[in-house]
């Protein structure tokens, strides 16, 4: 045979295997709704008490992930060849020898008065009861170097949100705290309504925590004034304008939190030193108070559902790597103010302008199989026209969710892009999106549980977000970042 024809056919077979590299499809196969539904059915048990940020769960849990991350095929990418990226999280609390005495009366912390934030103070002053008053009525009012004592008021709040009594101190301290910063208060005294009667067993938990921060973010105790909260049935302590003495104390202690960290090294000689992150975060709210005899908040959709997810896609890349390398990152700590993600966009495991995107996934195994959001897929929101155009033709492919794109309105009343793992990301320039099946009425209670995940959803939600990744992945230019990209929040 012609030596030239065989090399001519020999290169043809290459040029023709190099293409079938190029245009290869992603591996869905190797995603199993069984390994989710078992994933979970391990990950949000109770065993693992609700995974709560700072505590040893938080480190039996992570232990947990590294050991399935191993075995799903990855190698460690977290700090000394390990698959964990510890920091520290700083943690703001008033401690049981804070003080308050109203005229004759000695209250009780956490019995008699709530504290809404974590502050240093030492007054002693004289209360003016406001009553009823508005914000924009104060100004009537002499509170210079004294402590305002108000009725809260759900006038002009906002009542859509989820959870909305748990939020409502938050919403009447915010409708509040700057008119009496500026008029001089000393404190703000609130005295509760019908809805924050209710509220006062929710965010009692919350409350006795403190407040939570990381390098850069809450690391210092605030120079806020006070806000406290007393019940109605009391209000006759503050209605006469008595004596106040308050004194609060508060402490900061360090926890440690971690995140887990994998990869799945990429295939092409230079494009395997370039990243694909996937990310979710592996904790959540550990034990509080009880809601239909349960104490144990779980966390199955928020977030073991990206968690599981995440495993998944690790099994298909182990069998089909793409040409970039994926990193993998269970974030700790988001639930006390996306603390891990912040740390990790700080200190990446890897070089910044290595990772060519973020795709976040929280809360992606509920409601409606054929409707999810993808956030950060319109402005202002859209920090790259590229990532997005790959997850719609991903969803396009196969999945076909319709969006739910008023969940990515700066004017939705969550604010939910702004709540995720992804956020740090987007700020320092990376593009990010965020994969959701949105909330649900089991959302941050004890019933967000494994028999409670809408499997067949969970399982499309998986799907869309690796066929995206696998894109990203693949193509040879990464997406770019929109010009002048700048969030309203």
């Amino acid at each position: 045979m012609n030596k030239n024809y065989v090399f001519s056919i020999l290169s043809i077979l290459l040029f023709s295997l190099g293409n079938a590299q190029n245009y290869k499809k992603p591996l869905v196969s190797a995603i199993k709704e069984a390994d989710l539904r078992k994933d979970m059915y391990e990950l949000a048990a109770d065993q693992f008490w609700g995974r709560e940020a700072g505590t040893l769960d938080e480190l039996k849990v992570s232990m947990w992930l590294a050991d399935k991350a191993k075995d799903a095929g990855m190698k460690p990418a977290g700090d000394n060849g390990t698959f964990f990226q510890f920091f520290d999280m700083y943690r703001h609390q008033v401690i049981p020898q804070s003080s308050l005495k109203i005229g004759n009366s000695s209250l009780k912390l956490w019995k008699d008065f709530l504290v809404a934030e974590p502050v240093n103070a030492a007054i002693d002053t004289e209360i003016v009861y406001a009553g009823n008053a508005e914000p924009e009525e104060l100004s009537k009012l002499n509170i210079k170097g004294k402590v305002l004592a108000v009725n809260a008021s759900d006038k002009n709040i906002d009542k859509e949100m989820t959870l909305f009594v748990r939020r409502y101190p938050g919403f009447v301290r915010t409708k509040y705290y700057s008119k009496a910063l500026e008029l001089g208060a000393k404190a703000v005294i609130f005295i509760t309504d019908d809805i924050s009667e209710k509220s006062w067993v929710e965010v009692l938990p919350q409350m006795t925590r403190g407040t939570y921060g990381v390098e850069g973010l809450r690391e210092k105790i605030t120079d806020n004034i006070p806000v406290v909260w007393i019940k109605r049935e009391n209000s006759g302590w503050v209605k006469n304008n008595p004596k106040i003495a308050l004194n609060l104390i508060t402490e900061t202690y360090k926890y440690p939190s971690v995140n887990i960290i994998g990869k799945i090294e990429g295939t092409d000689p230079k494009l395997k030193e370039e990243y694909v992150l996937l990310s979710g975060h592996q904790d959540h709210d550990g034990i509080r108070h009880p809601v239909k005899n349960d104490t144990i908040y779980n966390g199955a959709d928020d977030n073991a559902s990206t968690c599981v997810a995440m495993l998944a896609m690790a099994r298909a890349y182990k069998k089909q790597p793409g040409k970039r390398s994926i990193l993998f990152v269970f974030h700790g700590a988001e639930e006390r103010g996306l603390l891990g993600s912040r740390w990790h966009a700080a200190h990446p495991v890897v070089p910044k302008e290595k990772i060519v995107a973020v795709l976040n996934g929280d809360m992606i195994g509920r409601n409606d199989n054929n409707e999810a959001a993808l956030l950060g897929g319109i402005a202002p929101h859209k920090n790259s026209e590229e990532l997005v155009k790959m997850a719609e033709d991903a969803n396009n492919e196969s999945t076909k969710f319709k969006y739910l794109k008023d969940w990515d309105s700066p004017n939705h009343a969550e604010y939910f892009y702004f709540r995720s793992d992804h956020l740090p990301y987007a700020k320092i320039g990376i593009p990010s999106v965020f994969f959701t099946s949105v909330l649900h009425d089991q959302y941050h209670t004890p019933q967000d549980e494994s028999e409670n995940i809408n499997y067949k959803k969970l399982y499309k939600m998986t799907e869309w977000m690796y066929r995206t990744s696998w894109k990203v992945a693949n193509e040879a230019e990464r997406p770019k970042v929109i010009a002048n990209f700048t969030l309203e929040r």
